[in-house]
């Protein structure tokens, strides 16, 4: 099978996105099928290096560039190389395929629906626009999860059937030889609560601080607050918001994290806190499981399906709430070993071998749907 891929998410630095498309290329790559990769621009992330992967680069540099390459060039592109299957691994297709490619798309979330306010207006409108034509011109739908499912069969009446449910798998993290260096360039000094992701309002980081404040003295003074990710938008100073709740001396904000770094921070952190507003799926929730970490997170969306019996749920938009669950966890020992020992089983779910094979069943449906 010669499968075609819209790789744009392998331009940026690695995020949840690129690393979904490089993990799932990797495996498909390893049967026998050819994989065409077709990128707006060069990447700043490792390509899978493998004989069955081809690369095809553009130069069309911005959103606007992308937009215009993905509905023109890309189809064009596709067409050329005689592919069989087209594959848009992040809620857009081009809408001019040859009517003979068979193609598939998958939507990780409907956040542009469900957490409009969180979102950049054009981010918002663009999925907004998009993903309908994406799913109705799509051969078969995948969803990262039956809670994304289910919104999708909601919002788009008339898909439900041709929607498939594959869970994304985890990528092991490894600790390497710079654990006690990367803590001490983050100056983390005592134990810890760790916070993973992009540091965007559906992360709901400001109910987290909120959270964090409200602890006790005794305990904030023995247990930090890391927040580790890249920086993303409209929650304007992250460091002001602190100054004014007074937790200053004890939250450590690391910025972007490479992998390894990141590895040592889930083996030393004492659980992981990820109350979000809103998640398709939400991979450090795994990642920390993977890890025999205790997590915290909320019980809307796809959390509660993904942590299963693995995580202390908790109401996102209560402060007060996540700050008991937090307190819990910090000093309920029997909990955070029922957690720990909970969590490598729940991780254990979700294999990326699994989701590729899940993926190619997928595929030939939908070829045999086109045919």
């Amino acid at each position: 099978m010669r499968i075609g891929v819209d790789a744009r998410n392998l331009v940026p630095e690695m995020s949840g996105l690129g690393r979904y498309v490089s993990e799932m290329v990797r495996h498909l790559a390893a049967g026998e099928h050819r994989i065409y990769l077709y990128l707006p621009e060069p990447p700043k992330v490792a390509i899978p290096d493998h004989p069955n992967v081809v690369v095809r680069f553009a130069k069309a540099h911005g959103g606007l560039a992308r937009t215009i390459w993905a509905q023109t060039v890309l189809p064009m592109s596709v067409r050329r190389d005689e592919i069989d299957l087209f594959w848009g691994p992040a809620h857009r297709l081009p809408q001019l395929l040859d009517r003979r490619i068979a193609r598939v798309v998958t939507i990780h979330d409907l956040a542009w629906r469900h957490a409009a306010a969180t979102m950049r207006f054009r981010s918002r409108l663009a999925d907004r626009y998009f993903m309908r034509p994406a799913v109705q011109l799509a051969d078969r739908v995948i969803a990262d999860s039956r809670a994304t499912a289910e919104q999708l069969a909601a919002e788009y009446p008339g898909i439900g059937r041709k929607v498939r449910v594959v869970y994304p798998g985890l990528t092991p993290l490894d600790v390497g030889s710079t654990v006690r260096n990367a803590l001490e360039a983050f100056n983390i000094d005592r134990p810890f609560v760790l916070f993973v992701g992009t540091l965007e309002p559906r992360k709901n980081l400001t109910n987290l601080l909120k959270a964090y404040a409200l602890l006790d003295q005794a305990l904030r003074n023995n247990l930090l607050l890391v927040v580790a990710g890249g920086q993303g938008w409209k929650l304007g100073s992250l460091k002001e918001q602190i100054s004014a709740l007074g937790v200053s001396s004890s939250v450590r904000l690391t910025g972007y994290v490479s992998d390894e770094q990141l590895a040592s921070l889930y083996a030393n952190a004492k659980f992981l806190a990820m109350p979000s507003f809103y998640e398709g799926f939400g991979f450090p929730i795994i990642e920390a499981n993977s890890k025999g970490i205790p997590v915290l997170t909320s019980n809307r969306s796809a959390m509660p399906e993904v942590a299963g019996n693995a995580a202390l749920l908790v109401n996102p938009a209560n402060a007060n709430e996540i700050s008991n669950a937090m307190t819990r966890l910090a000093t309920d020992t029997k909990l955070q070993a029922n957690l720990a020992s909970a969590g490598p089983i729940n991780a254990a779910r979700f294999q990326w071998d699994k989701s590729a094979s899940a993926l190619l069943e997928i595929f030939q449906e939908a070829i045999g749907k086109r045919k």
